[in-house]
């Protein structure tokens, strides 16, 4: 049998999880009883591209041994009116314990909202910001990170694609988004004007393996026949590297 490689973490939790998914209903992508949390995309300049701070979680807890963006569950005193809000505010203090690094809230640019696959054991709604990065060293806390790197997108992709490392599918996802910006202003441009992206997730074991599916696919409802439209939105995990398709 074939080594596992670090990169098989999360298929093997993803598709362990698949068997406990259900069909979505319309309240899903909003339920107040799931947990709440809040990452960042710190962004910086680079002279041949843009960086992104990745940092990579213990071997234990959640997301064990992945490499992550910071960030965190919600806690009381991040509690605002909205949801958006509240997850900035941890979203700010995340990324001052995780990092030691202070952004100010109000640079912060909402990129996604991940809403997890209803039914499954662990479900947690996360807000995905991004933000120019401010200057400082990093003092990384040795229980949540212990390696950071700043790194190219569609390098850590390419790492991913040879079992070099465990990355979990909305990391995946949005380093793909980033893979084609020159620059931070151009990510945090194409977030202002795109709004926030929606992923409400839909679990199936397709022929080859585990798939995610979002809307925009003609197979996301599940009673969808797949000959109707070649629509796709989805992240095939079966094998690696893995495969994003959105198309109309």
């Amino acid at each position: 049998m074939p080594e596992q490689t670090p990169a098989d973490r999360a298929v093997r939790a993803v598709a362990d999880s698949i068997e406990a998914a259900r069909a979505r209903t319309s309240e899903d992508g909003a339920d107040p009883d799931i947990p709440v949390a809040a990452t960042v995309l710190l962004l910086r300049d680079a002279p041949d591209g843009l960086r992104v701070l990745l940092i990579e979680r213990p071997d234990r807890r959640s997301f064990a041994g992945a490499w992550v963006f910071p960030g965190g569950k919600l806690e009381d005193d991040d509690l605002r009116d909205g949801e958006e809000d509240s997850a900035r505010c941890a979203a700010v203090r995340e990324t001052l314990e995780e990092t030691g690094l202070l952004v100010d809230p109000g640079d912060l640019v909402t990129v996604s909202c991940w809403d997890p696959p209803p039914g499954i054991a662990l479900r947690i709604r996360t807000w995905f910001f991004a933000v120019l990065a401010p200057e400082g060293d990093l003092r990384l806390q040795a229980d949540e990170a212990i390696a950071s790197e700043w790194a190219a997108p569609a390098d850590v992709l390419a790492r991913h694609g040879r079992g070099e490392l465990t990355l979990y599918p909305p990391t995946w996802v949005t380093l793909h988004g980033l893979v084609g910006h020159p620059d931070v202003d151009s990510v945090l441009g194409a977030a202002r004007l795109g709004g926030v992206a929606r992923f409400e997730t839909v679990a199936r074991r397709g022929a080859e393996g585990p798939v995610l599916l979002w809307h925009g696919d003609a197979e996301y409802e599940s009673d969808a026949s797949a000959e109707a439209s070649a629509a796709r939105h989805r992240l095939e995990i079966d094998a690696l590297p893995w495969r994003y398709t959105r198309a109309e």
